[in-house]
């Protein structure tokens, strides 16, 4: 994949293909004159070779030079270069092309490529005489830290000294030939994977000299995955150490280094300046929020549509759009993942493709300890409808177990939240509070998304969860409070190790944890409705059949109050009196429902006990 429109009107140059809309887009290294015909609306013709699919190919050299499949993105080198901007950050979800994209500019700027025009040749940037005089022109300095991902500090750190002596090595010429001092022979030979944290903070730049100093002309750093240590760090328990390493080496390399000429970030969150960028004054931030680069991570609905035709699924849009579309970059909806998209053309059956990364760890873990309240939220986005929410585009990990909204601003920064309107009020200091209303990206995060409840609930105590389902379809109360028993104690335990504990918040965590259970586990038999009135434990949840053959259930949660009762006995009373009292089985008496169908149960909780009554 890759970024700019590449799909233009005009007449079918030599190595291209063109659909049945009448639009073209590039093939690769195409010399044979073949022509294939599917049907009049699919392939109209191809000169050359047909594209090849392959997923997970990041290196741009490898997809030009094998004539892999690629949507031209090559405008994302234009706008960046005419943007101007020293240090650029730019945030996108997993899976959008960041990777690929640091690639291309990689192959485009750096001296390795002085002379491959092989690899621009058909592409948009290569229309323009300017730009075919800068490729292979600037020392590069391109590194990824995808790959630290542990979970003690020093490992992390022995890999980022790793990342930095394998540079030093690959460049070990061009450093040697500069060297002039003893001072600079000590610093060199102190650049292993044992370095002191002060020479690690130097290195990069001092690499960044040396390199200016051999090529007579200042650097281009190209960072990606800039926050995969963070995140790990944060998940792992070493955020403060992490953050005090990562900040002198991003100080020293991005701000007080007199060899770089412009520098690219890329990652999936923005962390926060006072966490990481305080000293990085001249950074330009490009989230998902911004206009800029809106089209150059990730496919435009114009372009999924074109290669659909090419590949034979003409007639599959509607659903395509329906599982993968969704993310929203700027103002420019209707953009999709790459990564789904490519596996869609390549297996021809729709499925989540999206792997597990350490983003989605960090995710299941807010989702499991967040409170009453971010679950109320959850299970509004599972049933399909929207929240208002606050988010912050930059994140502050070490804030995260604190402010209970920021989990919001994870989702959208990582893809599974898109934002459908913003709603401005001012304040009472005369400022302006934003608020967003947000949903799920598609189909696609959907099933993800239940899929995470549906591990992390289930984790440890499966077997006990299916087994209180059939046993509360089959009104078996005894068993029922046996299994719930066991989920509790292992549910409660797991909140034990929060920071901020609660005896009062654990059961509201738990039922709605609980419901939101029951909505993955029964969405094709029941529909589960909730009328929260929670607080300190009141919470209605009610089971709707799809068919008329089942029962219909009403579930009501309390927390024992000991002002009012004495034993969990008398709570569970309380709660089966409620349930008469204010008639909830008239609104399934009223869909038709046989009242000797309707089954009423109080839940009562206190502590890490819970009973159930009916």
């Amino acid at each position: 994949m890759s970024g700019g429109p590449a799909i233009k009107y005009q007449s079918i140059p030599e190595n291209h293909l063109i659909n049945g809309d009448g639009l073209w887009y590039t093939l690769f290294g195409c010399n044979d004159a073949t022509r294939r015909i599917v049907n009049k609306t699919r392939w109209i013709g191809v000169r050359g070779m047909e594209m090849k699919l392959a997923t997970g190919i990041q290196s741009f050299e490898k997809i030009r030079t094998e004539k892999l499949f690629f949507v031209d993105k090559t405008n994302f080198i234009k706008e960046w270069w005419e943007s101007k901007d020293d240090i650029t950050l730019i945030t996108r979800p997993r899976r959008f092309g960041k990777t690929l994209n640091m690639s291309m500019l990689d192959c485009f700027f750096s001296l390795e490529y002085v002379g491959r025009s092989d690899l621009f040749e058909g592409l948009s940037i290569w229309e323009e005489e300017e730009y075919r005089q800068l490729q292979g022109t600037y020392p590069v300095i391109n590194m990824s830290f995808a790959e630290v991902k542990t979970a003690s500090f020093e490992a992390a750190k022995n890999m980022l000294c790793q990342i930095i002596a394998d540079l030093y090595t690959k460049y070990y010429g061009e450093i040697e030939s500069c060297i002039k001092t003893d001072a600079d022979r000590m610093f060199v030979k102190s650049v292993n994977l044992d370095m002191k944290d002060n020479i690690a903070a130097q290195s990069l730049r001092k690499l960044s000299e040396f390199l200016s100093v051999h090529y007579q002309k200042k650097v281009i750093i190209l960072l990606d995955e800039y926050d995969t240590p963070l995140i790990e760090a944060y998940t792992h328990g070493y955020w403060k150490e992490m953050t005090e390493f990562m900040r002198g080496l991003f100080n020293a390399t991005f701000k007080s280094n007199p060899s770089l000429y412009r520098g690219v970030m890329t990652g999936i969150t923005r962390i926060s300046r006072e966490s990481m960028f305080s000293d990085l004054n001249n950074l330009r931030v490009v989230t998902t929020t911004s206009s800029l680069y809106s089209t150059a991570f990730g496919f435009t609905e114009e372009e999924v549509f074109a290669v659909l035709d090419t590949y034979g699924y003409s007639d599959q849009k509607e659903e395509v759009k329906r599982w993968y579309d969704g993310f929203v970059f700027g103002k420019v909806k209707d953009i999709y993942n790459p990564w789904s998209i490519i596996n869609f053309l390549s297996e021809g059956e729709y499925d989540s493709y999206w792997v597990n990364t350490s983003s989605n760890a960090l995710l299941n873990r807010l989702m499991q300890t967040g409170s009453g309240y971010v679950k109320e939220k959850l299970e509004d986005l599972v049933q399909g409808k929207s929240i208002l929410v606050p988010i912050d585009d930059e994140i502050v990990y070490n804030q995260l177990d604190d402010d209970e909204n920021a989990i919001w601003s994870l989702m959208v920064a990582s893809g599974y939240l898109k934002v459908l309107e913003r709603q401005e009020k001012r304040n009472f200091f005369g400022g302006i509070d934003r608020k967003y209303k947000l949903a799920l990206t598609n189909l696609e995060v959907y099933q993800m998304f239940g899929r995470f409840i549906y591990q992390w609930f289930h984790s440890k105590k499966q077997k006990e969860y299916n087994e209180f389902v059939k046993a509360l379809l089959e009104n078996r109360l005894s068993d029922m409070n046996v299994f719930l028993n066991e989920i509790a104690k292992v549910t409660f335990s797991s909140f034990d190790t929060g920071k901020n504990p609660s005896e009062h918040a654990e059961p509201e965590r738990f039922y709605h944890g609980f419901v939101l259970g029951l909505l993955i586990e029964l969405w094709d038999q029941y529909e589960v409705l909730s009328n929260r009135e929670s607080g300190f434990g009141r919470y209605d949840v009610t089971l709707v059949p799809k068919k008329p053959e089942l029962n219909a259930y009403i579930l009501e949660f309390k927390v024992l109050d000991s002002r009012k009762e004495k034993t969990l006995e008398d709570t569970v009373k309380s709660a089966l009196r409620q349930i008469e009292e204010k008639e909830y089985s008239s609104s399934l008496i009223a869909r038709g429902i046989q009242e000797e169908r309707i089954f009423s149960y109080g839940f009562a909780f206190e502590g890490k006990k819970v009973l159930i009554g009916g």
